[in-house]
């Protein structure tokens, strides 16, 4: 750390105290050269990951949207909660081993269509007609036969 006082990069942690959320460490310094005291904070610097959306545009990564949009396909359907949170939280572990800290929806919306196929076909098909964007009944009706012709 470099001093307040002098500028001298050289000091000895001379107190630690972790506040009482334990989000931030308090630190008492003491200079090595003209022997001034002087407080720090360490915390914990979190980067947001974020989407990059079909336009281009970028939104912070919600875990809660895309299980708000999980939920919507799945709506009467025997796909327990706790699976959709399982696939959130291999979205999340995707996004935090990757380099950069962001995402296209468009490979989240994939990786999520591949679970939900796993779960319950018909999940995966009301929000593969979401996602795709559907323009008529001859695309969505493509699909559904290459979702038929996988099952045989």
């Amino acid at each position: 750390m470099k001093c307040p006082y002098c500028g001298h990069l050289g000091d000895k942690v001379v107190d630690s105290r972790e506040s009482k959320e334990g989000e931030v460490i308090r630190r008492r310094r003491e200079c090595l050269d003209c022997g001034r005291r002087f407080t720090s904070y360490e915390r914990i610097d979190e980067i947001p990951y974020m989407v990059v959306k079909k336009d281009g545009s970028r939104e912070r990564f919600e875990r809660q949207k895309l299980i708000a949009g999980m939920l919507k396909a799945c709506e009467k359907r025997p796909v327990s909660v706790s699976a959709l949170e399982k696939v959130a939280d291999r979205v999340e572990a995707t996004l935090q081993e990757r380099p950069e800290k962001e995402i296209a929806t468009a490979e989240v919306g994939l990786f999520v269509m591949q679970a939900l196929k796993g779960l319950d076909e018909v999940a995966y098909v009301r929000f593969a007609s979401v996602y795709r964007n559907f323009r008529d009944v001859g695309e969505f009706r493509k699909q559904l036969e290459e979702l038929l012709n996988a099952s045989e």
